[in-house]
């Protein structure tokens, strides 16, 4: 097993493919967003999609909606980073949000029910989060990241036959309350509007779907159905990503958690004909 960083590995029965079933905050429970949380030994990402937003499934690009339409988009919620863990607190570090970045820490105190459920506490009881576990990736997991400059531009981690991908924003957002306040500034064009919205956070199955790579959901509607194309372009030798061109400089890819053996990686990545 491959684990690179400084975080500390999590407890096993963390790790996998897990959803929110309700937040609870004063005494009411509600379940707006469909949520997909996948956690590999090391790095995270999270995705919710507010129920609402399934109206917009007809659009192919930012051109297809209003400007109504994309502050839906706006309400979209999603991070990924890596876990820590001290006792029963866990920390989740953002490196890349598609919210406006929060000052203060994502911390919650886990209190492990069974297997395939955990209640997430927040540290001053503000709020209660039910978790259930969806595959927990049968020790099965990768964890890929790509950096420019100091930058972390895309991620894709895998529990399982399950992955999420991530693409960061071309240039990061000012700070902002949220990106729905940041969108409705009379200042901001609907061009600005596209390029802060554009944050792709994508989950599917890697062949478990109706097209190997299947993109289920997306923080980009019209990535749904398709096929996530990064995996044609990724190859590995040896059990470790290779090099790829893009100019002005190549891609390096850094492996943060492999427990996947070559010939695994190999038949997952190969070319589709």
């Amino acid at each position: 097993m491959v684990v690179t960083g400084s975080a500390t590995p999590l407890p096993v029965w963390l790790t996998g493919l897990w959803t929110r079933e309700w937040i609870e905050r004063a005494g009411e429970r509600t379940s707006a967003f469909d949520v997909h949380y996948l956690q590999t030994p090391v790095a995270f990402a999270d995705v919710r999609l507010p129920r609402e937003r399934s109206a917009l499934s007809r659009a192919r690009s930012f051109s297809d909606l209003t400007d109504i339409e994309l502050h839906v988009l706006a309400r979209q919620r999603a991070f990924t980073g890596f876990t820590t863990m001290n006792g029963a607190l866990a920390t989740w570090h953002h490196e890349i949000d598609f919210q406006p970045a929060d000052t203060e820490p994502d911390i919650g105190r886990l209190e492990r029910i069974d297997d395939a459920h955990i209640l997430e506490h927040a540290p001053d009881s503000s709020y209660t989060e039910s978790w259930r576990a969806l595959d927990q990736g049968e020790t099965r997991f990768l964890a890929l990241r790509d950096e420019r400059d100091g930058r972390l531009e895309r991620v894709l981690l895998l529990a399982g036959d399950h992955f999420l991908f991530v693409r960061n924003r071309a240039h990061d957002l000012p700070a902002a309350v949220s990106l729905d306040s940041l969108i409705s500034s009379r200042a901001v064009t609907r061009s600005q509007m596209v390029d802060y919205l554009d944050c792709e956070f994508s989950a599917g199955r890697v062949s478990g779907g109706s097209v190997p790579w299947e993109i289920q959901h997306s923080t980009l509607p019209w990535r749904e159905g398709g096929r996530l194309e990064l995996a044609d372009s990724l190859k590995f030798a040896h059990g470790a990503p290779e090099p790829l061109a893009r100019a002005p400089s190549r891609t390096q890819w850094l492996m943060q958690v492999n427990t996947f053996t070559p010939e695994e990686l190999q038949r997952m990545f190969a070319p589709r004909p």
